[in-house]
């Protein structure tokens, strides 16, 4: 299935840069498209009934596209998941375009967990050290941890930059338990 889904998540990236769309447009309409799905359990229902006909499930998109003001090429790629029967893994699609696109557009995607809330200043100066580190803008989400004493804790991809207090006792530990 997760070949399956990364070939529609490549599509719409395709159609997206080639037809010079907004990317952060196109990827928050999918958003709140999944939101949408994942908050209604009757909606779920429908467009996954095999026994519920195309054509209504595109009636009932094309509701959707109006309330929500989605764009065309959203609503027709929406439709062909609806016509390919794959329309109950819009979730799963459209965080692999999230990540299609960013790779593409050379974005990095980062969570930053910190003993504090940053100020604005010391966010961006985190970011342009993580976008020095791995050559990619920066996408940051913040969250705080207050187990971490102080410093932060940046995890990029499958990679983590370990700047925290606890981090750093930790190593001091390791290496004088090595001595």
């Amino acid at each position: 299935m997760a070949a399956v889904t990364s070939r529609y998540a490549r599509a719409l990236a395709d159609v997206v840069l080639d037809k010079k769309l907004i990317p952060g447009r196109i990827r928050e309409q999918m958003q709140s498209v999944v939101a949408l799905v994942d908050s209604s359990a009757d909606l779920r229902n429908v467009w996954d009934n095999p026994s519920v006909p195309a054509d209504q499930k595109r009636k009932l998109l094309d509701s959707i596209a109006k309330r929500l003001v989605i764009d065309p090429m959203v609503r027709n790629f929406l439709a062909v998941l609806i016509d390919h029967h794959r329309i109950g893994a819009i979730g799963i699609v459209a965080k692999q375009f999230e990540t299609e696109l960013d790779s593409r557009l050379g974005i990095a995607e980062a969570k930053v967990k910190s003993a504090r809330d940053l100020t604005t200043d010391e966010r961006l100066a985190l970011e342009t050290q993580i976008k020095s580190v791995t050559g990619k803008s920066v996408r940051a989400s913040y969250t705080t941890d207050k187990n971490l004493i102080g410093g932060a804790v940046v995890q990029v991809g499958s990679t983590i930059y370990d700047g925290s207090v606890r981090g750093q006792l930790s190593k001091l530990r390791e290496t004088l338990s090595a001595e």
